[in-house]
């Protein structure tokens, strides 16, 4: 049964009912102009639930007159919901990425409604979940309605992300840009950062990490490797120029030999352009992509994260600063027990040594109370800062402490010394 064809956005979400529970297409593909008309509809309706992975531009329905209309149920934390979820007028589940879908194909969370943004459908009218299919194709599966916003400029990629136009129940149509995320300006600690981790980098490795300064960093400084593979839940323009140098070519993998294997990307117009129709970069289902026991038949996968906090054991928080959630759980403890269960393979940590413009260390003596282990000290290897590379793997709490200090901010050092035997009997 095809779908109904609506001339509006708020034509397409006025199917939507009291208490039901909604899913949003996330990352880039956020259905920004559906989400925009059920900030709207959300007003005439009670006791929705909007469940979610980070947002680009749905500032709309973080609106406080939606209160009691509609409530967020958030996987990660981004821009729209992150006061929100601090000030306890949104929901956070701590969950490793690669079980959401899992929680959707269990039935252990029900979908009612999924908001999806694809491309027009192809001649055998099947439409492509494009630059983001993270456990949105799950959702899909599972959700009893999809209202989808049909977006010409949306790029059709291979791999998962395919649905048949049939199995969409209303479809509004209008050609927009997509949220754009250029390559960021490399400041000195990023470039530090990006120079010291890129060291541990080897030929031939696989390469799983995010977007950002450092991230971006890192990439730039691997312009003179050779073979190296990508495996990533995300991947942006800095990957990009590193296949085009030929750096990147995939050759080494054992998963996916030949492609780049990724969950969703972001980044600017040229890295949609690249992505479009190329059977050499595949999206997959987050729950295969962050599957621990797929990413270990990789030999010599490298995982490059951040963190917000790292205490002097190695704990690792990555998702709240103290009780205040900014983030989510995500990927990376996918990929670092995955790294670590690889042949040859690795993991690092990467953050600047300081944040509050430096008046704050990042290496603590202990967390901030509150705050989120997200990557266990058992499984955390190297932790880089602009001032070098600290080795945790195999190592005792003493000599965490001393090579964490070594590598955070100067001015800190010293304290941090005093306070490791005062808090934790270390002599470092």
């Amino acid at each position: 049964m095809p779908p109904i064809i609506c001339s509006s956005a708020l034509q397409a979400v006025a199917l939507i009912e009291d208490n039901e529970t909604l899913w949003t297409h996330s990352m880039g593909a956020t259905p920004k102009i559906l989400l925009d008309a059920l900030a709207e509809h959300a007003l005439t309706r009670k006791n929705l639930t909007l469940l979610q992975l980070h947002t680009e531009h749905a500032e709309s329905l973080s609106h406080p007159r939606l209160k009691g209309h509609l409530r967020h149920r958030c996987f990660f934390g981004g821009v729209p919901t992150r006061t929100l979820l601090q000030q306890g007028d949104a929901d956070y589940v701590p969950i490793f990425l690669s079980e959401v879908p899992k929680l959707f194909r269990s039935g252990e969370q029900a979908i009612d409604t999924a908001i999806i943004q694809v491309s027009p459908p192809d001649k055998h009218g099947i439409c492509s979940l494009g630059i983001s299919v993270e456990a949105t194709l799950a959702a899909c599966q599972m959700a009893r309605r999809i209202i989808a916003h049909i977006n010409p400029m949306m790029p059709r990629t291979h791999g998962d992300g395919f649905i048949h136009y049939h199995k969409l129940a209303a479809v509004y149509e209008q050609s927009v840009p997509l949220p754009q995320h250029p390559l960021a300006a490399s400041d000195a600690t990023s470039l530090a950062i990006g120079q010291h981790v890129a060291k541990l980098v080897r030929d031939g490795d696989c390469l799983q990490m995010g977007i950002g300064a450092i991230p971006d960093a890192v990439l730039a400084c691997l312009t003179e490797h050779k073979d190296l593979g990508v495996h990533t839940e995300l991947f942006s323009d800095g990957v990009l120029n590193l296949v085009e140098l030929g750096v990147i070519n995939n050759s080494r993998k054992k998963v996916y030999p030949g492609k780049l294997v990724t969950g969703f990307a972001l980044g600017s117009q040229r890295l949609y352009d690249f992505v479009d129709d190329n059977p050499s970069v595949i999206f997959m289902d987050i729950e295969q992509v962050n599957d621990t026991s797929i990413i270990r038949k990789n030999p010599n996968v490298m995982a490059i994260n951040s963190a917000l906090q790292v205490d002097i054991s190695g704990q690792i928080c990555a998702d709240s600063l103290g009780t205040r959630i900014y983030s989510g759980v995500g990927g990376q403890m996918d990929f670092i027990r995955g790294a670590g269960l690889s042949e040859g393979g690795r993991s690092v940590i990467a953050l600047p040594s300081t944040a509050a413009n430096g008046t704050v260390s990042r290496i603590a003596t202990v967390l901030s109370p509150g705050a989120g282990v997200v990557t266990t000290r058992a499984h955390v290897h190297y932790i880089a800062t602009e001032y070098g590379v600290a080795n945790l793997r195999g190592k005792s709490l003493r000599e965490r402490a001393r090579a964490l200090i070594d590598i955070a901010h100067p001015k800190f050092r010293e304290q941090l010394c005093i306070e490791a035997f005062e808090m934790w009997q270390l002599r470092v």
